[in-house]
């Protein structure tokens, strides 16, 4: 490679300050300078020092998004029930759609699972080594959660295989296939712990099964009666589920990989799983397990849709309350990545939490859970990764500029790159 053009505002190493705006600190808001070089955060209200500025006057600051759980990725590759698109081109898109919603770091929810199709472990393999292929042209930090279905022993090499990445991912725990089979007088929110002896299995040869793996058939490309035969032979494997747990957590925790558990109903499951190494709590379905997962000191993931739609649309607790309660740490963007700043936006209006705590919530909270102590925060010696906001009083902030270790990654103003002030 050759050496740095520091006359490129997009460059990493073109030292900048961005002077004026109102920035997002960890216990408060505060007008300052931020002075920038070689992908870090050198100094708070510091000498220029040559450095080029940006005028952040009339704007807000922020750390940019650390998302720790995202599959609209998903909609790129399948834009339509049946309809796939080349695996580099979604990649890139997904890219693109990451830095202009301020998501420096994005851990892609990619589930590994019996179903053929989007969700399979062929899929799998394919943005895996798309990623890899991809690494140098990305914007972003493109991580994965290897977001495992615990009845799919196929995605054991894939797993094994993504822990040695550079970019370490996370691993989670999923269950989907003993929710699937629940007994229809059991809300999903009440399930038993997935693994107990004598787990409610619904009538296999109603309608109503039937009518429930209809959607789930269309999304793997098959019919619903072979659908519902898989899913009953993938039943068949349960007696060998929790030893392969226990593999994969073994290979998660010997490459300090962070470990989730997914859909937790039960304080028995958060405990299974903590036991197993798994100190996140990703969207539990219960107050008693938000209560298990505080009391042992585990980090609490809500989707931020739920936040910034004012609920869950499965009838699971609402983020605002749980944030009030001091029972949710994290906001991931699940299914949609604007939001992430849409929930924080709904939050502070809700009264729910000041600026500086419902901040912490999309950036240094997750960077913590998911082990990345050099960003998350505007502090000396972290990692550059910046959002400029649009945020006019009483109105809907917009996304100005996203900056990752210090790069230029985005930016929706049609001047010059920097919004250069004069010297």
């Amino acid at each position: 490679m050759g050496k740095p053009d520091r006359h490129n505002p997009f460059s990493a190493s073109v030292p900048f300050v961005i002077e004026g705006a109102r920035v997002v600190l960890e216990d408060r808001v505060e007008v300052l300078s931020v002075r920038c070089a070689d992908g870090r955060i050198t100094g708070l209200d510091v000498a220029r020092d040559g450095a080029q500025r940006i005028d952040g006057r009339g704007r807000v600051l922020a750390p940019a998004f650390v998302d720790v759980h995202g599959d609209a990725f998903e909609r790129q590759i399948m834009p339509r029930t049946g309809v796939t698109v080349p695996i580099d081109a979604a990649l890139l898109e997904t890219d693109r759609q990451l830095a202009a919603n301020g998501i420096a770091t994005a851990y892609h929810a990619l589930t590994l699972g019996w179903e053929p199709g989007l969700r399979s472990v062929d899929t799998g393999w394919q943005v895996v080594q798309g990623l890899d292929r991809l690494a140098h042209r990305l914007t972003v930090e493109n991580r994965l959660q290897l977001r495992w279905e615990t009845f799919c022993p196929e995605a054991l090499p894939l797993i094994a295989s993504a822990l040695d990445a550079p970019l370490t991912p996370s691993v989670a725990f999923n269950d989907h296939t003993s929710s699937a089979l629940l007994h229809p007088s059991i809300a999903v929110q009440d399930r038993p712990f997935d693994l107990v002896p004598d787990y409610p299995v619904t009538d296999t040869t109603s309608d109503r099964f039937r009518t429930k793996m209809d959607s789930r058939a269309k999304r793997s490309g098959l019919s619903q009666s072979d659908y519902a035969a898989l899913i009953l032979s993938v039943w068949s494997r349960r007696e060998r589920v929790a030893d392969d747990i226990a593999a994969v957590a073994f290979l998660a925790r010997d490459r300090a990989a962070p470990m989730l558990s997914h859909d937790d109903s039960q304080t028995e499951t958060r405990d299974f799983f903590r036991h197993h190494g798994a100190s996140v709590a990703e969207f539990p379905m219960h107050d008693r397990v938000f209560q298990s997962a505080r009391d042992a000191g585990d980090w609490i993931v809500l989707g931020a849709p739920n936040a910034m739609r004012g609920g869950s649309h499965l009838g699971s607790p609402g983020a605002a309350e749980m944030i009030q309660r001091g029972l949710c740490d994290i906001l991931a963007s699940d299914y949609y990545y604007p939001a992430m700043l849409g929930a924080v936006v709904r939050l502070l209006a809700d009264g729910a939490a000041p600026l500086p705590a419902l901040w912490k919530t999309v950036s240094a909270n997750p960077a913590d859970a998911m082990r990345l102590s050099d960003r998350g925060r505007i502090a000396p010696g972290h990692r550059a990764d910046l959002l400029l906001l649009d945020w006019p009083e009483q109105g809907i902030p917009a996304p100005l500029r996203t900056w990752v270790a210090g790069r230029g990654g985005y930016s929706a103003l049609a001047d010059t790159p920097f919004d250069l002030m004069p010297a």
